[in-house]
């Protein structure tokens, strides 16, 4: 071959070699990132609406969202099959980190939320206190007209064990107190909206951030549930939305995490219906 054609085909080897690793570098060759997410039912709908807007301005990063209950975010986070783990309810780290001996678990408060008391719409009972409703569930009274409704027996619905939104109610209105066995059982916040609009009689809790029409929300000792009661404290029947990671949050965790707190994604939390931990402007 001729020296000076096989000077060019070098050189035209090495432009080529040049152009392919700028490419690369610039993620033109990168693999999409893949960030799994798995835990709280209350706060799957909010993460699930900031992981499909992030996917949005980050096409490259793949985000898996499941429930399972809060417990299950946990259990998947310790043990690696999610990459963050969503959880409703004030987490102390000796439980996080219980029979556990990885990474110390690291905690990040995205929001708030108000666990709201529901109610059949039909119902004309419109307000309870703290105790008549921590009576109701550990089922001491038993029907409507001791607390100013109908002569009609109380239907109580709960949250599944390991739901974080159970672990707040029984830590706020319950003292650590039992639920009564008679309660039926839900494992979602729709699911509990669902049972408590099909039933006139019925009464349940769940998410401020997940309430819908079809069900009528009881004031608590005198105080509406809202996104303002929430934020200024007057509603004080409420717990975060947390999100878990196994040590401290790297890489695109990171990155999602830290828009998450962004105003941006605190704006988008505000839309969904929970209360902002940071500015949303």
């Amino acid at each position: 071959m001729d020296f000076k054609l096989s000077y060019i085909i070098g050189i035209i080897v090495v432009i080529v070699v040049i152009i392919v690793a700028a490419a690369a570098y610039a993620g033109v060759f990168t693999k999409p990132s893949k960030i799994t997410i798995a835990g709280s039912t209350s706060v799957q709908p909010v993460i699930t609406t900031l992981a499909a807007q992030y996917h949005k301005e980050n096409p490259k990063v793949n985000i898996t969202v499941s429930g399972g209950g809060s417990a299950v975010g946990l259990t998947d986070v310790q043990q690696g099959t999610a990459n963050i783990g969503t959880y409703s309810s004030k987490l102390s780290n000796s439980t996080a980190n219980a029979n556990y001996t990885g990474p110390p678990i690291t905690q990040y408060q995205i929001a708030n939320d108000g666990i709201v008391i529901v109610v059949n719409p039909s119902n004309n009972v419109s307000a309870l206190n703290s105790s008549q409703i921590a009576a109701i569930f550990a089922g001491n009274i038993t029907t409507w007209n001791e607390v100013g409704g109908n002569s009609s027996k109380i239907d109580v619905y709960t949250r599944e064990a390991g739901s974080g939104t159970r672990s707040a109610f029984t830590s706020l209105i319950m003292n650590g107190g039992n639920i009564t066995s008679s309660a039926v059982v839900q494992s979602s916040s729709n699911a509990i909206f669902q049972a408590v609009a099909g039933d006139p009689n019925g009464i349940g809790y769940d998410s401020l951030a997940s309430l819908t029409s079809i069900v009528k929300a009881l004031q608590v000792n005198g105080v509406a549930p809202s996104q303002a009661t929430v934020a200024s404290g007057a509603y004080t029947t409420q717990r975060p939305f947390l999100l878990l990671t196994k040590g401290n949050a790297t890489g695109q965790t990171q990155a999602f995490i830290n828009w998450i707190l962004s105003p941006e994604g605190q704006k988008i939390i505000q839309q969904s219906g929970a209360v902002p931990v940071g500015p949303t402007s």
